[in-house]
């Protein structure tokens, strides 16, 4: 019998009020790994509710309670019992390969890292200006309930990312998992229930996709909900941004990402087809910040060219469970799939040239592909394909290079490869990227800084302290104060 997840509220383990469920389906095999329950609007409401009144008493816990809980969860995502869960449930769920999957067993760095964040949760206080013998305090205080969402593509990891720094905050969570990995993001709440965090702390829900519009805009709008966070798709992220705007409740958004690569003629060519193959087609490009466009000065554009090319071709994508050498899992579903090889097809039709692949997939497979001559205004250039493709187009100058790196409505991630660190740091200042790698790839983040989209699809805001407190004023007047109106 395939595995249930139920709902987590209040501490406790429900199936869906009206009992309803829906399967999971590994996206490779689509045999049916799992069953969740499937959450009514009354269900959402209860998980509010139960957030609502736990924050009563978790928004004046101590830090040291905080941060504690944090370091026990820590310990206990290294233990091998949560290893192997979290390895087999990631596999079974999304279908990724190995090498991916595995880096969800790391996620104890994570928890570190972000108890670090507890060190931010002070405050200042200062002689007033306007009161004569007043002080001022500004304190930070914890918002309220917080709705989070968070994909299945990195699940342990973006759950964890979703609800921990607003826990530490003093907020509560309601989280909404995705409909394709409830199973493995529903660890964290066990993880967290095991290391102590006090029963409405963390509510952990799901839904089926079809409910899924309808419950998220009825939960945006309840009025114990105070911020939205989500990570996904743009496409998505403007849909949840239009509905908290009806609210005027604020968002943090972390969307998509079209990360491009600029190469120089004095690069480390050897080094920079490395990291860019690897960054291209890791999890067959199912990350935000999967480099997807490499704009190269004309002078190295063949020779990377080649070795990129070399690269791609040696890498494989199908089932890692029954053939160990392949490294690329499946895309997360069919229509995925398809979606990537109408864009190929697309541009191939409009004068790019394919180096690599075959614009074909066999079911939710699809080969890694290299293309050029690919220009702005095209798809494959314009939005992001979330699928192993990488373009390459030649650019005659810094100057064109740059422009051709910042033609796109994403803002995620960039790299630069360079051996001229004076002119690294010149020009990564003219890159419009939240992040920008110097001679590195374009996956990874620092935990503490976050990723950060300048807007546009990339989304706006970032996993912090300062996004998930309010800043609040408290002046204390001396006593014998003169009130003219009555002198």
């Amino acid at each position: 019998m395939a595995p249930f997840t139920p709902l987590f509220i209040d501490g406790q383990q429900l199936p869906s009020s009206d009992g309803s469920t829906f399967e999971i389906r590994n996206p490779f095999s689509m045999v049916v790994v799992g069953n969740s329950a499937s959450a009514t609007s009354e269900d959402c409401q209860n998980a509010i509710i139960s957030a609502g009144k736990a924050f009563k008493t978790w928004e004046h816990s101590s830090l040291d309670e905080r941060c504690d809980i944090f370091l026990r969860a820590a310990e206990l995502l290294k233990l091998d019992r949560y290893k192997d869960r979290i390895l087999k449930d990631v596999i079974e769920e999304t279908a990724a390969a190995p090498v991916f999957a595995k880096w969800g067993t790391f996620a104890s760095g994570l928890l570190h890292d972000i108890a670090t964040l507890i060190n931010e949760l002070d405050g200042v206080c200062f002689p007033s200006r306007r009161v004569k013998g007043g002080t001022v305090a500004i304190e930070r205080r914890a918002m309220g309930v917080i709705l989070a969402i968070a994909p299945w593509n990195a699940p342990v990891q973006l759950t964890l990312r979703a609800i921990l720094v607003p826990i530490l905050c003093g907020n509560t969570v309601v989280f909404r998992s995705s409909e394709n990995s409830p199973r493995s993001q529903a660890i964290i709440f066990e993880l967290l229930q095991e290391a102590g965090l006090p029963a409405g702390v963390f509510n952990f829900i799901s839904t089926s996709r079809e409910t899924a519009p309808q419950l998220t805009a009825e939960m945006i709008a309840h009025p114990l909900v105070r911020k939205i966070n989500f990570t996904g798709s743009d496409r998505a992220g403007r849909a949840i941004a239009i509905e908290a705007a009806k609210h005027l409740k604020p968002c943090v958004l972390e969307l998509g990402g079209k990360a491009p690569v600029v190469v120089l003629d004095d690069a480390n060519i050897d080094e920079a087809a490395k990291a860019i193959v690897h960054a291209a087609f890791l999890h067959s490009g199912q990350i935000c910040m999967s480099t997807e466009r490499v704009i190269i000065q004309r002078g190295v554009f063949d020779n990377l060219r080649d070795q990129i090319c070399k690269l791609a071709r040696s890498l494989k994508a199908g089932n890692p469970e029954t053939e160990p050498s392949v490294k690329l899992g499946c895309l997360f579903s069919e229509s995925s799939a398809e979606n990537v090889i109408s864009i190929i097809q697309e541009a191939k039709e409009a004068g790019a040239s394919v180096l690599v692949g075959d614009i074909a997939r066999d079911g939710a497979v699809v080969q890694p592909h290299v293309v050029t001559d690919v220009k702005p205004g095209m798809k494959l250039w314009d939005r992001e394909s979330f699928g192993p493709v990488l373009v390459l187009i030649a650019a005659d100058s810094i100057d064109e290079a740059v422009d051709l790196a910042n033609a796109s409505d994403y803002s995620l991630t960039a790299a630069l490869w360079t051996s001229d660190l004076y002119l690294a740091k010149s020009i990564s200042s003219r890159i419009r990227s939240g992040y920008v790698n110097i001679n590195g790839n374009t996956i990874g983040a620092e935990t503490v800084h976050g990723l950060r989209g300048l807007g546009g699809s990339s989304g706006y805001g970032r996993f912090s302290v300062d996004e998930f407190t309010d800043q609040r004023v408290v002046i204390t007047h001396p006593l014998g104060a003169s009130y003219p109106l009555l002198d």
